[in-house]
């Protein structure tokens, strides 16, 4: 199973410190051949010298194996030349082998300061953080490891894209997390962890992996059977298992929600019932809410429409979708001034969203604002770009089969 398999870092280490190297001594040539003009001082010569032996002798170590030697003599290597990248990486990757996780955190931390482009180093450092609970923290590294490129390391990959989704899931990002997990998808990889992590999303749970309480379990991994064969596309299986979790789970929080947005583009009707029902369960249910504004917004019935919107903004008020339908029931209903400012925090709560920023360029339109609507337009269509560059970049993943082993942490 590819997300508990264990990260073979020793091996790994060596192929990422490699490159360090490389940049490393091109950065330096031009001082050594100003250094064969004009000779350093004896003690730099020394210094130099005592250098390289330690970094000879923890390499040494590193590959016999004998890796808190390895790690005595990195540190040393490090005392004398503070600002070596690949010896911050030896040394982190070594306290992350041994579940050292504060000292790797702090070590990847020097090494992204040395290194802020290093997509495999903001990876790393957004595990360890997930591991000392800083998650906050960890998903803005993992998110830039992941936006920097991990520079071919398929295990690495699959273990970042599985802890991302896990703390979107934890901070009830959870359409978010369903985005990210589907990439798994064009992968082949359905392993239980991935099925649990959709299932939290299907339901809505804000767990991690290891907080899933015992007696939800079952009801999760039916749940996460369905969104992965829905994000597959095989609606069959996703209905069948829909199906199963609708006749053992009736009356659980977010179930008939789930299958509501299912139907949504087979059955409209069935899927407002299926909201409708979720709200007799779940009175404050503001996804539900947001699902029947767009539903009904797009049949044109805007005033059966308003007070959904209104009522999922006032419940859960930094939802930007909700925002988003509010703003464009009432600009429909003649109310651009609220529109407008409906749509302009949602942009606020949600700025590198195209919808958004389309949405509030139409409310712009109508109120007159050429320049302000023609910034929003501008803004729609670069986000509109990068998410389709993104789309068809994460679309050419391939198979990871052939990828190290990746040690990842429960």
């Amino acid at each position: 199973m590819l997300i508990a398999s264990r990260f073979n870092l020793r091996v790994w280490a060596m192929t990422v410190a490699a490159g360090l190297l490389v940049s490393t001594v091109c950065a330096q040539s031009p001082r050594r051949s100003r250094a064969r003009q004009a000779p350093a001082p004896s003690k730099k010569v020394q210094s130099t010298a005592e250098f390289d032996q330690t970094v000879k002798l923890g390499d040494e170590a590193r590959l016999a194996g004998r890796l808190s030697e390895a790690l005595d003599l990195y540190a040393n290597a490090l005392r004398i030349r503070p600002q070596w990248p690949e010896g911050w990486w030896y040394v982190a990757t070594i306290f992350y082998d041994g579940d050292r996780f504060l000292e790797a955190r702090d070590a990847f931390r020097n090494l992204v300061v040395l290194d802020p482009k290093n997509g495999p180093a903001w990876g790393m450092l957004g595990l360890c953080e997930f591991q000392t609970r800083e998650y906050d923290r960890a998903i803005v590294s993992l998110q830039r490891g992941r936006a920097l490129g991990l520079r071919g390391n398929r295990e690495l990959e699959l273990v970042v894209r599985y802890h991302t989704a896990q703390l979107y899931i934890r901070l009830e990002e959870f359409e978010v997390a369903f985005e990210i997990l589907s990439e798994f998808l064009r992968v082949g990889n359905e392993s239980p962890k991935v099925i649990e992590a959709f299932g939290l999303t299907m339901l809505r749970m804000p767990f991690l992996a290891s907080e899933i309480p015992p007696d939800k379990r079952e009801q999760v991994l039916i749940a996460g059977k369905a969104g992965f064969k829905m994000a597959a596309r095989q609606l069959d299986e996703s209905r069948a298992a829909l199906d199963e979790l609708l006749a053992r789970y009736p009356d659980a929080p977010n179930v008939h929600y789930a299958f509501g947005v299912f139907l949504l583009k087979q059955d409209a009707d069935a899927a407002l019932g299926e909201f409708r029902r979720e709200l007799e369960i779940s009175p404050s249910h503001a996804p539900a809410m947001v699902q029947m504004a767009f539903e009904y917004l797009k049949r044109g019935e805007h005033s059966t429409a308003l007070p959904f919107a209104e009522k999922a903004v006032q419940l859960a008020p930094k939802l930007f979708p909700a925002r988003n339908v509010l703003g464009r029931v009432l600009l429909e209903l003649g109310q651009v001034d609220r529109a407008a400012r409906e749509l302009e925090e949602g942009v606020r709560l949600a700025p590198t969203s195209p919808e958004m920023h389309f949405a509030l360029a139409r409310a712009y339109t109508r109120l007159g604002r050429k320049e302000d609507a023609a910034r929003e337009r501008e803004i729609f269509k670069r986000l509109q770009d990068q998410f389709d560059a993104q789309r068809n970049a994460r679309a050419g993943v391939g198979d990871l089969t052939d990828s190290n082993q990746v040690k990842a942490k429960p």
